[in-house]
């Protein structure tokens, strides 16, 4: 859930860009190298380091350019974002893990690279343009990993078209429904992770900044991407940055169908592959988390300390412990 409010600016060269042929290099499709703020060990000083970065893109049943990067080679992991977020985040997970796996990281429409358009803001859609990419990669079997509405498109796709092309899932710290019902137990409220009781005043606050409080909407998470404690996690989102604008337009249609969704059917009865769920103890998502692991059949679950960077953002913050955990996961 990346800060929206500070990219308001439609960036429309860069989706003609998105609009090109197969597989070109990332840096060619940006136009330009990107020096990272911070030089950690382990990872690209400049873009231009992580040569195998590449930007592709295909159009969907609906007619709408989505872009696509890609890394690696060897047994498909598909990463979906989360809300307003995009493959740019996901560079540092994405050079860390291309070494043993081929790496995609689809940018939802409206998002990221891919093309803006007024129609098909729906998760149902969403899991669609997922099933397709799959298609476009004639992809028979790969990984997915969800990461906060990205995990709520995977439920989505599973729901609709069951678990056949899923090797295993990766959920990372999304509610089960975002929405908290009025007629709901505290009980129920806390294993669904309900997390705003209005839902236009929670799209309000995340695309306007309308002011709210904790008793409407919680925002921890946003309090957490805002601390800017870890330098990874300040690479990756200063890189997305420099090339990528939303559009609180097009953003806030998506996110009111996002909430209102309640997905503790699909958790209890169709997730029938491994699964690994990762939260931390800085995310007040974590009763919500447990109760998952607690109803999906051959489940792990990943608790990060708050030492670790454990919250909303851990995959980002903690790049290396992530990849490494995930790595495990995946080779069990």
């Amino acid at each position: 859930m990346p800060n929206l409010i500070t990219r308001t600016l439609l960036g429309l060269s860069l989706l003609a860009a998105a609009c090109i042929a197969q597989a070109d290099p990332a840096l060619s499709v940006l136009g330009k190298d990107y020096v990272f703020p911070n030089k950690l060990e382990g990872l690209p000083a400049k873009l231009s380091d992580f040569k195998d970065l590449q930007i592709n893109s295909f159009r969907t049943s609906d007619g709408v350019k989505l872009a696509y990067w890609e890394a690696g080679k060897g047994r498909p992991i598909v990463f979906v974002p989360g809300w307003s977020a995009n493959g740019a985040e996901y560079i540092n997970v994405m050079y860390l893990l291309s070494k043993r796996y081929h790496v995609y990281v689809l940018d939802p429409r409206n998002q990221g690279l891919s093309q803006r358009v007024e129609y098909g803001n729906r998760i149902a859609r969403y899991a669609m343009d997922l099933k397709e990419l799959g298609g476009h990669l004639k992809l028979a079997s790969a990984d997915y990993c969800g990461w906060s509405m990205g995990a709520s498109v995977i439920w989505s796709y599973i729901d609709l078209f069951g678990t056949k092309s899923i090797r295993k899932a990766i959920f990372i710290d999304e509610p089960i429904s975002i929405y908290s019902h009025a007629d709901w137990s505290e009980e129920e409220r806390v294993n669904s992770g309900g997390m705003t009781t209005s839902i236009e005043r929670m799209v309000a606050a995340f695309t306007s900044g309308v002011p709210t409080n904790s008793l409407v909407v919680d925002m921890k998470a946003m309090q957490r991407y805002m601390a800017k404690d870890s330098p990874y996690s300040v690479n990756s989102e200063a890189f997305a940055n420099t090339f990528i604008q939303n559009d609180p337009k097009y953003m806030k249609q998506v996110l009111f169908d996002h909430a209102s969704n309640d997905w503790r059917d699909v958790l209890r009865h169709k997730i029938d592959v491994p699964t690994a769920i990762f939260t931390g103890e800085h995310s007040n998502n974590l009763p919500s988390q447990r109760w998952a692991q607690s109803v999906i059949p051959n489940s792990s679950l990943y608790v990060y300390s708050k030492e670790e960077q454990g919250d909303h953002f851990l995959a980002f913050k903690n790049p290396f412990k992530f990849t490494s955990d995930l790595r495990a996961f995946l080779e069990r």
